[in-house]
């Protein structure tokens, strides 16, 4: 049971994290390699809003979330906008990506330093037992809370108008703008989604478990993997990567050892770019020439 506990928890994390990377990802069409750092920055900006500058823990939130989410769309304003505007390629993209996280990275560092720091004010608590195995408070809220932002994000890109321009706009970017959607405002629009979501799963990561600089690279890893074992576009097909994900790790561990989680999930997505590329059910988009 405890590693059932273990596996829906981090399955539920997963799930956040892919969902915030392919929302980018499905209308930008670039892997935005420095969402690792908008996980982490949302992570300091709690530890700045709360330790430092004593703010309540309500308010601190979601001030992280939104300055978080901020650093996101700024990125988009003033580095991957512009690239697009001069024909940039995807691969130009997430090369400028990277050295945009290198760069961020290394901004936390100067700012917070390289040691480990913990917003975290109460004493560390074994957890609550559940059927012979324990969660703590704070796993319980990162599930629901987890869940409750998955499910909006869905209802949001089914129902509401930004979402079907999102999607417009993942299908077809010129004949968006034809027809009167501005491709440009939609996509930071997916910035600023996606990058709020990964700042919410972030700063419940690091009430958990503390952070670290370097704290959003791996996360981003896991949460890319299980959009590629999922299929982008597909919220069902997140669900199932995620799942397979945590799943095969954590029975890695037990079986084998800690050591081979991230081996797992390289031998797992080399596997799915292999035999199924697209996902449980990617889908080609079909392309319309004008």
């Amino acid at each position: 049971m405890q590693i059932v506990n273990n596996i829906i928890y981090i399955f539920i994390v997963y799930l956040l994290a892919s969902q915030s990377f392919s929302l980018i990802y499905y209308s930008a069409r670039f892997f935005h390699i420095a969402h690792a750092a908008t996980l982490t920055f949302a992570a300091y900006f709690t530890f700045l809003f709360s330790r430092q500058l004593s703010c309540p823990v309500w308010l601190a939130v979601p001030l992280a979330v939104g300055w978080a989410a901020g650093v996101g769309m700024l990125a988009e304003i003033a580095l991957y906008r512009p690239l697009r505007r001069r024909g940039a390629s995807a691969m130009v993209l997430m090369i400028a990506s990277l050295g945009l996280y290198v760069v961020l990275q290394n901004v936390i560092s100067m700012v917070w330093g390289d040691d480990t720091k913990s917003v975290r004010t109460g004493e560390i608590r074994v957890g609550r037992e559940f059927f012979g195995a324990y969660i703590t408070d704070i796993q319980i809220t990162t599930i629901v809370v987890c869940v409750g932002l998955f499910v909006g994000c869905v209802v949001l890109m089914k129902y509401s108008r930004i979402g079907r321009n999102i999607r417009a706009v993942a299908s077809n970017p010129e004949l968006s703008n034809i027809v009167g959607i501005d491709s440009d405002r939609v996509i930071l629009w997916a910035f600023g989604i996606g990058s709020g979501l990964v700042a919410a799963a972030g700063i419940l990561i690091a009430f958990d478990t503390d952070m670290r600089p370097t704290m959003g690279f791996s996360w981003l890893l896991y949460g890319v993997v299980a959009m590629i074992i999922g299929g982008v576009g597909s919220n069902w097909g997140l669900v199932g990567g995620a799942l397979l994900l945590a799943t095969a790790q954590h029975l890695a561990a037990y079986y084998i050892g800690s050591q081979w989680m991230d081996a797992v999930a390289y031998v797992i997505l080399i596997l799915f770019l292999m035999a199924r590329p697209l996902g449980f059910s990617g889908k080609r988009l079909k392309k319309i020439e004008i």
